[in-house]
């Protein structure tokens, strides 16, 4: 993974982070508001932005922190995406899945901890 291809999937994560925050705030309003989902949505976007904005960060540094930066993107993958499809089809199993997600932020978060603390 070089830096470039990093940063285009970082803003385009970024880009999509924003256009579900809209569709959920307008075009699913109606479908959240009936499942009673809107603040699951709005969780799954805040966790999804948060996470786009570190693997921007991310992708400019040298080297590239490849274990945070992947561990970041698939808990976007799982942990938002799980919340997106749980809040828009209330199968509430897909909550089962979501702790995957946090997982793998948490991994990301303790690599970039890890990284830090070590005295090179």
């Amino acid at each position: 993974m070089n830096q470039t291809f990093a940063t285009r999937i970082a803003a385009a994560l970024g880009f999509l982070a924003v256009v579900l925050g809209a569709f959920g705030a307008h075009g699913l309003k109606a479908l959240l508001a009936q499942n009673g989902t809107t603040s699951v949505w709005e969780k799954a976007v805040f966790y999804h932005f948060i996470h786009a904005v570190m693997l921007f960060v991310l992708a400019g540094r040298k080297p590239l922190p490849a274990v945070a930066w992947w561990s970041f993107l698939v808990g976007i993958g799982i942990f938002s995406g799980s919340l997106y499809l749980l809040a828009a089809t209330n199968v509430l199993w897909l909550g089962a899945v979501t702790p995957i997600g946090g997982v793998s932020f948490l991994i990301g978060w303790g690599c970039l901890a890890f990284k830090s603390a070590r005295v090179e």
